[in-house]
């Protein structure tokens, strides 16, 4: 059952195209990742989800209803986590939650409490305390102890210490196995590959990947760390090859994984003593989708 869905979104601010035909479907029960350098669209086609924007063309769908037109009624069952949240200074954390719940009309207050707790917030203090990891702790905490059907987090753990985002990703995993819905942009790939059955990759307003970590296993390179009898003098040549180093005897290099077996047999004829490989990963599959566009790569956080 698709929960939200995008077809042909498109965003134009003046002569500037933002959001270039971007197809997005999040299924039931589904964490999907949603990843692109800064100034790729993410925010963009979040704020269209919103209901913040209006699309220039296309359309953008949360449970059938029109993002656009029926907004009011769809804020009714999402929850949203902004990567910079902004709370009344004035007041407390717990306030704020519960202010926040009492917009929604939510009743969790026992599920509150566990999560101020695993959290470890102290929600008596005003907002205008708060270090930028609490702001999202409480938006988090808000967010999670609402009834919602669907979460839209954007840069959701900015902020927060990597013990605090193990809280967090055990509330994606506690949500998505309560048949909830998660679109989770993060610039944090591992958690990405963590936590998403399936990743969209956008890259200057388009989308140029979308599929399981599996089905996009083929894009990738995989690393081997190689010692050999003999030493390999040919191995540039060898197709599939890249990125090679060499340490005496010891090679280190990533091979495309379409081409592994034929790799694997070239360096067998040397005589192998030790064999080290690392599997693909969302990196390397990312990285790759930017090598040589002639643009940094700065990792694939930040506003869009």
């Amino acid at each position: 059952m698709t929960i939200l869905q995008t077809g042909n979104l498109t965003k134009k601010f003046g002569k500037f195209t933002a959001l270039d035909g971007v197809d997005i479907e999040v299924n039931k029960g589904e964490v999907y990742g949603f990843i692109g350098p800064n100034g790729a669209g993410k925010s963009t086609t979040i704020r269209i989800l919103l209901g913040m924007l209006k699309a220039t063309a296309g359309n953008a769908t949360i449970f059938g209803l029109d993002a656009w037109k029926d907004a009011v009624d769809i804020h009714k069952r999402v929850a949203y986590v902004p990567g910079d949240v902004n709370l009344w200074p004035n007041l407390t954390g717990g306030e704020v939650i519960d202010l926040f719940l009492k917009f929604r009309g939510a009743k969790g207050k026992g599920r509150r409490e566990e999560l101020i707790s695993r959290f470890a917030l102290d929600p008596s203090k005003k907002c205008g305390t708060y270090s930028k990891g609490n702001r999202q702790k409480i938006a988090l905490i808000a967010a999670f102890s609402s009834e919602a059907d669907l979460y839209i987090l954007d840069e959701p753990t900015s902020g927060l210490d990597p013990l605090m985002e193990r809280v967090f990703q055990e509330c994606v995993m506690e949500a998505k196995n309560q048949g909830k819905s998660v679109l989770l942009s993060s610039h944090i790939l591992s958690e990405v590959e963590r936590l998403c059955d399936r990743v969209g990759i956008i890259r200057e307003g388009k989308m140029i990947e979308t599929g399981t970590l599996s089905e996009l296993r083929h894009l990738t390179r995989t690393n081997l760390q190689v010692e050999t009898k003999e030493a390999m003098t040919d191995l540039s040549g060898v197709k599939g090859v890249h990125a090679i180093k060499q340490k005496g005897q010891t090679l280190s290099f990533q091979v495309d994984t379409e081409e592994m077996d034929a790799v694997m047999k070239h360096i067998s004829r040397y005589g192998i003593v030790r064999l080290e490989s690392a599997p693909p990963t969302l990196e390397d599959l990312f990285m790759r989708h930017y090598e040589g566009t002639g643009k940094p790569n700065r990792g694939a956080g930040g506003e869009a």
